[in-house]
């Protein structure tokens, strides 16, 4: 490609910081599921012409996490319970491969002790009841597990549902009645994963993600 039909580089970068932190805030739940984003107030709020913000936004329209409506505007998507099905069943089929190479490592102790690091946070932050925390040491659990599968595909394609994960988990968190529950699944996956058990690592991790589908998706206007 001649360099005079390249993109300005300080165009394109900024189209990404502001598509990063939109999807920080999709992520954390500042910019709900449903949420209007305006064009405007966002202009101002980051100072910007609209040329590099509706790129940015568009990215995100490409990813799946915003959705147009015509004479509307653009929306955060609601997740419905086939998109949560959808999202947990591929990350069961990227997890419960990583699993399989990390059992087989002959450092696998050294993988257990960095998921047991990201378990112990877990917990620390539901000890300080900071949600915000114990769903980013969940999210980091399940990215340490992918990345010491050594496999840069799988590291890949769990990345692409990183945002919708987030999502997920924001809303997860208000299922558990005793939040040590998440901290007690992940520690026996790990421990699973310490004595080379792949199959029971695989089984539990399983049930967590059977489990979070069903917290997620179930009917929250049924009775107890």
């Amino acid at each position: 490609m001649p360099l005079t039909e390249m993109e300005p580089v300080n165009r394109e970068s900024t189209a990404s910081i502001i598509a990063r932190q939109l999807r920080e805030a999709i992520m954390t739940g500042s910019l709900p599921p449903g949420a209007q984003l305006g064009e405007t107030e966002l202009a101002a709020q980051f100072q910007v012409s609209r040329g590099p913000l509706r790129e940015a936004m568009q990215r995100l329209v490409s990813e799946g996490l915003l959705r147009s409506e015509p004479h509307r505007g653009l929306f955060v998507i609601d997740l419905e319970p086939e998109d949560i099905q959808d999202i947990y069943a591929a990350r069961m089929a990227i997890e419960r491969q990583a699993v399989l190479r990390v059992v087989r490592r002959p450092d696998r102790e050294v993988v257990a002790e960095a998921l047991t690091e990201t378990v112990h946070d877990m917990a620390d932050a539901t000890a300080a009841r900071d949600w915000s925390g114990v769903s980013e040491a969940d999210n980091r659990f399940h990215e340490v597990l992918v990345a010491a599968s050594g496999s840069k595909r799988l590291q890949r394609m769990s990345q692409t549902l990183l945002t919708e994960t987030r999502m997920c988990l924001s809303a997860l968190r208000l299922t558990y009645a005793e939040d040590e529950e998440r901290v007690t699944e992940h520690m026996q996956i790990t421990e699973a994963i310490r004595r080379g058990e792949g199959q029971r690592a695989i089984a539990l991790l399983e049930t967590h993600m059977d489990d979070a589908v069903r917290r997620l998706t179930q009917d929250t206007t049924a009775p107890a």
